[in-house]
């Protein structure tokens, strides 16, 4: 009765949701494209054809997931991956980093017709939802079909967990009908099973983003990279990446007393969200800064100032080229972003306090002394200098946090062990 009441209150709520589509067009001309795909009406695949389908919500989530789908793609060469997203920017690291190994589209909407029909299209053996994205009638759908749903990286935040509970009725009977929760942590799993998923259905796997590994290529262009940023002066280099709107003005507040101390500095600065680029950019130079588009594919001159990251699938590789990072949406209560790439790339990390999305990541980086919390601008950039001016401290912090990522690989090959037994 709940799910019926949640569907009618959803087929209510569409027209304003394609009128919320269409109005996010403004900015990011791919919401008004594809429209049918939302609805199921996608392009069918042979009934003989063996499909694991894999669904990640937008570029955080199809970033994690491409490792975990390459893997997949080596040990099932008779499978084909089905991989749909809901953002235009998560379709379109789809196609940049798996081109046409994969099948593509968008994620239906949580219409039982809209879910019937996808299902009717992809017949997938199984379905990897990437870290929680739940939606009762995709899920009751496959449950139906005797499709197996694996909630792989699975994460849930109290403040998520809190939401979901809200709506206990709707919520424990999805949850009951999962195959398997692949969690990345204990206390992830507990909120699963407070919220009614079955003990035997959990599994605690850890975070496959600690299994993250860089090509010869990728280190070969962060080192060429680096050397275009520093010139001949050999400039310090600072990566303020993935930041949101009310990030920017405290990091370029931030940059501002940095460059009294370390006039030469260069900041590389990369916000979130490719439709807020020119923005920022715009205002960067409002504040007084020189402005370098990294698109243009020019290298910073002495004059550069800021060097704007506003092209996709490349912030890999700056970690690797710059100094130290700091991770942005953690100065506003977006949750945080992936710590663990500058880690890997043994660079200091930076962030600020909003981290309830990496709690238990953040954790284990503080311990080591591999992460710094910054709380302001002036918290900020007294990090910045101090790390600026002392290349061992910067080496060991550099150093420390790696280690942890060393230290908690494994979650991979539990995950691809899981997903076998169910295809």
């Amino acid at each position: 009765m709940a799910r019926l009441l949640y569907s009618c209150v959803l087929y209510v709520l569409t027209p304003f949701i394609c009128i919320r589509l269409w109005w996010r067009g403004r900015r990011v001309a791919g919401y008004r494209r594809r429209w049918r795909e939302r609805f199921g009406f996608i392009a069918a695949i042979a009934d003989n054809r063996k499909v694991i389908w894999v669904h990640a919500v937008s570029v955080g989530e199809t970033i994690a997931a491409v490792p975990l789908i390459r893997k997949l793609q080596a040990a099932h060469p008779d499978y084909l991956v089905a991989v749909t997203t809901t953002t235009p920017t998560g379709s379109d690291r789809v196609r940049a980093m798996l081109g046409e190994s994969v099948y593509h589209s968008y994620a239906p909407y949580d219409l039982p017709d809209a879910v019937a029909r996808t299902l009717d299209r992809l017949h997938p053996r199984c379905l990897i939802i990437m870290e929680t994205e739940l939606w009762p009638n995709l899920i009751a759908g496959c449950h139906q079909r005797d499709i197996p749903v694996i909630v792989a990286n699975a994460r849930l935040s109290a403040r998520s967990a809190t939401g979901y509970g809200r709506f206990g009725m709707l919520t424990g009977p999805m949850l009951r009908q999962l195959t398997v929760v692949a969690a990345q942590h204990a206390d992830d799993g507990d909120r699963f099973l407070r919220l009614g998923l079955p003990a035997e259905n959990l599994q605690i796997t850890g975070n496959i983003k600690f299994d993250l590994t860089f090509s010869a290529e990728q280190r070969q262009l962060a080192q060429q990279l680096g050397q275009q940023w520093r010139g001949d002066a050999g400039r310090p280099v600072w990566l303020a990446a993935s930041t949101h709107g009310g990030e920017e003005d405290i990091i370029l507040d931030a940059f501002e007393r940095v460059r009294r101390s370390h006039p030469a500095a260069l900041l590389v600065l990369v916000p979130r969200h490719p439709d807020r680029f020119e923005a920022v950019a715009a205002h960067c130079r409002q504040r007084g800064f020189t402005v370098l588009k990294h698109s243009t594919g020019q290298s910073p001159h002495r004059e550069t100032d800021i060097l704007l990251g506003d092209t996709m699938g490349e912030l890999s590789v700056f970690y690797g080229a710059c100094d130290l990072a700091f991770v942005g949406g953690s100065l506003v209560p977006v949750g945080g972003h992936n710590l663990l790439e500058p880690a890997a790339w043994k660079k200091p990390v930076l962030s600020g306090p909003q981290l309830f999305n990496f709690a238990e990541i953040s954790a284990l980086l503080l311990a080591a002394g591999g992460l710094e919390i910054c709380a302001s601008a002036e918290q900020i950039a007294q990090a910045v200098c101090a790390l600026l001016a002392d290349d061992r401290q910067r080496l060991e912090r550099g150093l420390a946090a790696s280690a942890v990522v060393e230290n908690n690989r494994g979650a991979m090959a539990r995950l691809l062990e899981i997903i076998a037994l169910r295809v």
